[in-house]
């Protein structure tokens, strides 16, 4: 089980990038527009720079959904290879089964 803490901090990350996704992705798209001019540019980079550095989603770790376990994600299953091996020989994960019998 991971620390409360560090579950609760990637919970505090993920609603601000939530919150700041739209007003980085306009600042994005006008910072790499070709078309406009460079004080345009320069000025949307410098707005990004001022945003939080937490509100970038490349800052998210994925984390099992049952323990808060960063390693050994399992992104379509939302949980760490040990708490899937775990529900899946106790039958709780509906289709999966052991590959050899």
């Amino acid at each position: 089980m991971a620390k409360k803490s560090m579950i609760e901090r990637e919970k505090r990350r993920q609603r601000l990038v939530d919150a700041k996704a739209e007003i980085r992705k306009d600042l994005r798209k006008i910072s790499v527009d070709i078309h406009r001019s460079a004080e345009d540019r320069f000025a949307a980079r410098q707005e990004l720079a001022k945003l939080p550095r937490n509100s970038a989603a490349v800052r998210l770790r994925n984390r099992c959904a049952v323990t808060g376990r960063p390693r050994g994600y399992m992104r379509f299953f939302g949980l760490s290879r040990i708490t899937f091996r775990e529900l899946a020989l106790k039958g709780e994960l509906p289709g999966i089964r052991k590959g050899s019998l």
